[in-house]
């Protein structure tokens, strides 16, 4: 199952990310599931990275990714992780919580 933490200020803002895990939906290579979690989550941080100049971090290995804001966040980027939160929760309602598990966590800032 890939489960992913997404982190919110106190403000309802999103902060960051944590991606883990494999869904298992299919063997490795042919896994859709796996493979779109993993689109979403990688142009998310890519449309980030070149469409705005908010500060991050990311952490990455097999099957483990972490995203976090180091500093202000733009309505930009705010929208692109808005837009990453809809397309995360359309998989994870389209195939089960068998396959992907969405957290949301509240974190002091």
């Amino acid at each position: 199952m890939i489960k992913i933490k997404i982190y919110k200020g106190r403000d309802d803002r999103i902060i960051g990310f944590h991606v883990s895990g494999h869904a298992m939906f299919d063997r490795y290579g042919r896994d859709i599931v796996c493979a779109a979690v993993s689109v979403l989550s990688l142009n998310t941080i890519n449309s980030i990275e070149k469409l705005t100049e908010d500060p991050f971090k990311t952490e990455q290995s097999d099957g483990d990714l972490k995203f976090r804001l180091t500093g202000p966040c733009s309505e930009q980027t705010q929208l692109l992780l808005n837009s990453y939160q809809l397309g995360i929760d359309s998989i994870a309602e389209s195939y089960g919580e068998r396959y992907v598990k969405v957290y949301i966590r509240t974190k002091e800032v």
